[in-house]
């Protein structure tokens, strides 16, 4: 059954006790659909983007393509129903924030996006709401990341005849490649190299797949998100790609830094060793989406440029662990190994 938490107590993450199996946590997780490793409609395993027909396959939800002058180009589609109805303004932040950061972590450059708001209810009066403060959030995430407004539309369903749905922004955004040098996957891509994160881990698991699906606890406030720290790594990734530093940028997704590290080290069959925060609960640090996280993977010999660069940029980043030939490590305790983690199996 659903639980929900109490609607007059502010949910807290001291409100569940912290599992005491990662195991657990780990394989229960892998039944939800939003997270399975192999699915029948997308497959972390696929080996993503090929420079050979620019990502024509690529599984993570940023496709490129050339166009007939040559000009190439990329796109991703987002959508997202969380806490719209209670603040649809920082909810749209959000959307646009995760989609520009994805497209950012490929090696493009966000130039414009679109938004389709769905399923507002005409008798609600707080419908209208709705539509205003998801336009501010629009034009205020557009105005931090520099991205245009090629088309906002609104649809206003009637529910006489179905029970109320909850509304839905989806946005859809398009970015140019100035070089076909500059493309980057999330894909780990060597064994040995290190794993960094750019950006600040939070012991929160507001909202995350963890907190809904491993403890049934619906409702719950938005993950930690702040738009200013977001533009700030959008523009620091560009740097550390033209300088040729990071093989690899993933942001940190669904399922948090262990289900991206997965979903990174899966089409090359690279696994991860990994130290978690000793001051972070380690199911917030495992799993917890606060926002504004990037996993990068940087080679020894580039460590100390990184470093220099990332000190320049004055954003919080500290190193996750390193790559492995295929085995999966937390804290020095093996979880199996990479190729293992489907379910199939």
């Amino acid at each position: 059954m659903e639980k929900t938490t109490d609607n007059n107590k502010p949910f807290s993450i001291d409100q569940v006790e912290e599992p005491k199996s990662t195991k657990d946590i780990i394989y229960n997780l892998m039944a939800n659909p939003n997270l399975a490793p192999i699915n029948y409609f997308n497959d972390f395993s696929e080996k993503g983007c090929e420079m050979e027909n620019l990502a024509s396959d690529d599984t993570d939800e940023t496709g490129a393509f050339t166009t007939d002058d040559g000009h190439i180009m990329a796109m991703t589609t987002h959508a997202y129903h969380h806490h719209l109805e209670e603040d649809p303004k920082i909810a749209t932040e959000i959307l646009i924030s995760r989609a520009a950061r994805r497209m950012i972590c490929f090696g493009a450059k966000p130039i414009v996006v679109s938004a389709f708001l769905y399923h507002i209810n005409t008798a609600d009066p707080n419908g209208q709401n709705i539509a205003a403060e998801s336009k501010k959030g629009l034009e205020n995430a557009c105005k931090n990341f520099n991205l245009k407004v090629s088309d906002r539309k609104i649809r206003f369903d009637y529910f006489s005849d179905f029970g109320p749905v909850p509304p839905t922004l989806i946005i859809s955004m398009m970015g140019s490649v100035k070089n076909k040098e500059d493309i980057i996957t999330r894909n780990f891509k060597t064994k040995g190299n290190n794993i960094f994160v750019i950006g600040k881990n939070h012991e929160d698991i507001n909202s995350s797949e963890y907190l809904e699906f491993y403890h049934e606890i619906q409702n719950s406030p938005f993950p930690v998100f702040d738009i200013k720290t977001e533009a700030k790594i959008q523009q620091v990734i560009p740097k550390l790609i033209d300088k040729k530093i990071i093989t690899s940028a993933s942001p940190v997704g669904k399922g948090g830094l262990f289900f991206s590290l997965l979903r990174a080290g899966m089409p090359a069959e690279l696994g991860f060793d990994i130290t978690t925060d000793a001051e972070i609960r380690r199911d917030a640090f495992l799993f917890g989406e606060s926002m504004g996280r990037i996993i990068v993977g940087v080679p020894e010999k580039n460590i100390d440029e990184f470093i220099d660069v990332m000190k320049e940029s004055k954003l919080p980043f500290f190193i996750l662990g390193h790559t492995t030939r295929g085995e999966i490590r937390i804290d020095d305790e093996s979880y199996g190994f990479i190729d293992k983690m489907t379910s199939e199996d």
